[in-house]
């Protein structure tokens, strides 16, 4: 539907669309940051690196507040999300991948099969669900992102959105996005895999991108019974 620019730079890792802004995430020891983009130019507006030893990973509002993972570190950021002056931080047991939210609680992936459904206030672990594609287990589950009720997630080193039941955890479709990149900008750097989902619940628009893509794309979605 449309081409954004993006930082080819990049690494991303969490994607959030909020108030005419994207807010982005990216990785990598010592290139870890959390940005305010502008969507039309690519700008970032805004930006707070994080430490060397500390892996970026997903992101997600809620409220007023802006959370951020960490990979392998087991520690997570809490920020005020007009200003990202930091507000705390918090432990974790498990990696850290992907990060969304709904009306109550903070969704989480680790990189495996299990959502874990997390209170914002007090950061525990409230319940969580087995996400299962004809009910089999699905790996490598990462950048999550609430779209109309339900939970869409990258899978790790694939083209593969899944659509997935916030109750049950069954995959209720699976979005193919091979050749997307094609539809961008000329590559003239090394890229990554598609990392990176955004949804404005106000005009249904859904965009994604991926870890070093020189583009945002805006997509809408076509069924297609096989």
């Amino acid at each position: 539907m449309n081409v954004l620019p993006h930082d080819p730079t990049a690494f991303t890792q969490g994607l959030v669309y909020e108030e005419n802004d994207f807010y982005e995430g990216t990785g990598q020891r010592g290139a870890s940051t959390l940005r305010r983009v502008d969507p039309a130019t690519g700008n970032i507006e805004q930006a707070h690196a994080l430490e060397a030893p500390y892996f970026g990973e997903g992101i997600t509002i809620f409220g007023d507040k802006l959370y951020q993972l960490t990979w392998q570190e087991q520690t997570g950021f809490i920020y005020d999300k007009s200003t990202f002056a930091p507000l705390g931080n918090f432990s974790y047991t498990t990696e850290g991948w992907g990060i969304t939210s709904d009306d109550t609680r903070l969704i989480v992936s680790d990189g495996t099969s299990i959502l874990y459904f997390w209170d914002p206030e007090t950061l525990q672990t409230t319940g969580g669900i087995y996400v299962t594609l004809l009910g089999l287990p699905v790996d490598n589950l990462n950048e999550l992102e609430m779209v109309d009720g339900e939970i869409f997630a990258n899978v790790w080193k694939t083209d593969l959105v899944l659509r997935i039941d916030p109750v049950s955890g069954q995959v209720t479709g699976v979005v193919d996005l091979s050749g997307l990149l094609a539809y961008g900008p000329p590559v003239t750097g090394p890229v990554d895999v598609l990392n990176g989902i955004a949804y404005d619940s106000n005009t249904g628009r859904l965009w994604v991108t991926g870890k070093y893509w020189p583009a945002i794309f805006e997509i809408e979605l076509v069924e297609v019974n096989q």
